[in-house]
């Protein structure tokens, strides 16, 4: 990570848009490590979980509310990083959670149209005042996958969600209006790119049909004043220690000898 720094106009873009695309988020070492510790990582295979999407198909993902001394956290805690998410929210943010997603070739399955407030209002946040920022670790295409949102729909406010097989998804008939009016966008990414968006846009992905993996990195940030009213799922405010982003690369090339050696 380089210490970029949101410019005027992607600020706008995103309380325009709901999301912005930031290119090379992580450098390709970042990358790189993110990608190799990820698919090696035993423990956090263990917490894997399979979500069917209500189209015959399930979306593996590994999600943790805690920070470590790992590539993950490093990652989350950046300072770079963080000082967008607190740029976008206009507010202090804190670790709200992390998670990865796992769409394997011709395995990985879709999201249902949703947005994250759609159940994180379940989760005692008051507003929507949260935003993720999803970063590509392979590459991500239509064909394997890729995020799609509709661009301005966070304007809509919060729309009714229920269930799509293990997931929770948008009321139907307003994801329709939505398209009728909005502009559909396929999010396709490099790795190392990334995407922030605010939590009422709505998104999706499609099933993975391609001969290609497509695993994403989402670090999930909530504003100070939106701590939640009680304890859920999720944390509540507690101050987040920022590192600087070369802690990335140290972090994450002591965490793969770990692994590595643990391995041998």
């Amino acid at each position: 990570m380089s210490g970029f720094q949101l410019t005027s106009s992607q600020l706008a873009a995103f309380h325009e848009d709901g999301f912005i695309v930031i290119d090379s988020l992580l450098s390709s070492e970042e990358t790189r490590l993110l990608g190799e510790i990820a698919r090696a990582d035993v423990a956090l295979q263990a917490e894997t979980e399979s979500r069917a999407d209500g189209e015959g198909g399930a979306v593996a993902l590994a999600l943790r509310n805690d920070l470590a001394d790992d590539i993950y956290s490093a990652i989350v805690r950046s300072e770079s990083l963080v000082a967008a998410a607190e740029a976008v929210l206009d507010d202090e943010v804190y670790h709200y959670h992390h998670k990865l997603i796992q769409k394997q070739p011709r395995d990985g399955g879709a999201w249902a149209w949703h947005q994250d407030y759609g159940y994180w209002y379940n989760y005692c946040c008051p507003f929507p005042q949260l935003a993720s920022c999803m970063i590509a670790i392979d590459r991500a295409t239509p064909e394997n996958g890729c995020l799609q949102v509709i661009r301005g729909s966070h304007r809509m406010g919060r729309v009714d969600h229920g269930k799509t097989g293990d997931q929770t998804g948008a009321d139907p008939e307003r994801v329709q209006v939505a398209l009728e009016r909005l502009e559909l966008v396929h999010c396709s990414l490099e790795p190392g790119q990334a995407i922030l968006f605010h939590c009422n846009l709505l998104h999706r992905s499609d099933q993975n049909t391609s001969d290609h993996p497509r695993w994403a990195f989402i670090c999930c940030y909530n504003a100070r004043s939106n701590n939640p009213f009680r304890q859920v799922r999720h944390p509540q405010y507690s101050p987040l220690e920022k590192w600087p982003d070369s802690r990335i690369l140290s972090v994450g090339q002591q965490q793969l000898s770990a692994l590595e050696t643990a391995r041998s």
